[in-house]
Order: structure tokens, then sequence, then C-alpha cells
């Protein structure tokens, strides 16, 4: 017998191999970006979104001595940042960037719905603080200032506090709305509008974010938070997630399904 008339068409072997490999189920989810990946997009995409608040917050009152024109420019720079850092990153970690996020998508799996594991949760906060710490960072950096520099903004009055408990709750109800809508498509431009509208319309700025919080202690600029108001504003933010948990299971829940059942 011929090799010639014994030999397999490539095309032919290639399908034989295809053939023999495990195959997904049809509608089966496809396999999760490693973890070390979205550990990696968490602390960048945090780093980034802290070194544009602190970066523009410091370009503001270098520009202007307006207060007002300080704090526009830092609100629309956070919305564009924002945006496109969700857009980039969403789809690899899910662009949270923020461990009051995490930890309520950490909460709704434990109660059955999707989130995070607790050892992606426990991976993700420690992520993205370093990321805002070194945001933080390198923002003074790029500005001349000094690397490190505690804070002296003193934020630790009451109405602030209940600013953050409102900026989180609404930041919690709207990304967990859209979830349960089917939404989420939304997220990069209803997110970031969200944030930039809470600038004006809380006591605080909405800073709705325990990571940048800390990161923003790092900084004596525009947008920097005395590190005796960090505890506070993160408890107040924390409180804000339950709120906006209890708001989501409200206005969204599921109705009982009444239909006659088949036998």
């Amino acid at each position: 017998m011929s090799a010639t008339s014994t030999a397999v068409p490539e095309t032919t072997a290639e399908t034989a191999v295809s053939a023999a490999e495990p195959q997904p189920a049809p509608g089966a989810t496809p396999p999760r970006t490693p973890l070390v990946a979205r550990a990696a997009a968490e602390l960048v995409g945090t780093a980034a979104l802290v070194a544009v608040v602190v970066g523009s917050g410091i370009q503001a009152t270098e520009l202007t001595q307006d207060v007002a024109l300080q704090l526009l420019a830092n609100s629309i720079a956070t919305v564009f940042g924002l945006g496109v850092l969700i857009t980039l990153l969403g789809p690899v970690s899910g662009a949270h960037f923020n461990p009051a996020v995490t930890l309520a998508e950490w909460w709704t799996a434990r109660r059955g719905g999707g989130g995070v594991t607790t050892r992606e949760a426990v991976v993700y906060v420690p992520a993205q603080i370093a990321g805002a710490i070194a945001g933080a960072v390198l923002a003074d950096a790029m500005f001349g200032k000094p690397l490190v520099a505690w804070s002296t903004h003193d934020r630790s009055a009451g109405h602030l506090l209940l600013g953050e408990v409102v900026a989180t709750a609404g930041l919690i109800l709207l990304i967990f709305g859209l979830e349960r809508t089917g939404r989420l498509r939304f997220a990069p431009v209803a997110v970031a509008s969200y944030i930039g509208a809470a600038y004006w319309f809380t006591s605080s700025t909405s800073f709705a974010n325990p990571a940048v919080t800390i990161g923003r202690a790092f900084t004596d600029t525009f947008a920097g938070i005395a590190p005796g108001s960090v505890p506070g504003f993160a408890a107040a933010q924390l409180a804000g997630a339950v709120l906006g948990l209890a708001l989501v299971a409200l206005i969204f829940m599921q109705g009982r399904d009444t239909s006659p059942q088949s036998a």
C-alpha cells in the first residue's frame, strides 16, 4: 500500500482533531478571564480613576481661583475618564473600581444572584485600594507635587457623611437596577453621568467609593481628604451600599408567577 493511498486529507484530519476535543454545550457561559487579569484591571482602572480625579483637581486650581470652575473642571474630567475606563475594562473585570460595588456584588451572589465569589472579592478589594493610592501618587508626580503628602482637607461634618450615604446608595441602585432590567450596556454612560451629577447635588461631592477615599488621603490637593475623615466617609459609603441594595430589592422585586402550571 502506497503512502499516498493512506494519507488523510489535511482538512479531514483537522476536523477529526476538532471533533475529538471537548466542546462547550450550546449556550454555556464562556470561560471567565483569569483572576490575575481581573485583579490587574481593577488595580489599573482604580489607579487611573484616582489619577483623573486628583490630577484634574490640581490642574483646575492652577488655572483658576474660582472654586465653582475648579469643581466644574474636576467633575467633567471625572465623567469622561470614568466612562472610558468602564468601557475599556468592564469586559475584563466588571469595572468595579470600588469596594462598595464589589461587596454588594458579593452579597447578591451569596443570595443566589450574579456576582463575585468570596475569593474574587478578597482579591478585588486590596487591588482597588492599592490602585487608588498609586493613582494619587502618580497624579502628584505628574504635577511636581510631593509624592505623598497627607491631606489637610477635613471632611468630617455630619452633612458630608449624609451626602456620602446618598451618593453611594444612588450608585448601587443605578448599577444593580441596570443589571436587573438587562441594561448594563448603558453602564459606561449612566454611571459616569450619575457621578458627574452627584458631584453637584451632594454636599460631599460624591466620593461614593472607599478605595478612592483612601487614595485621596495621600494628596494634599484640591481632591484630598484628611486621613482622620476617611473612616467616617468609608462607613457612610458602606451604609449607603446597604441602603442601595435594599432599594434595589424593593423597587425591582420579582413578581410571583401565578399562571397555571401544566400537569
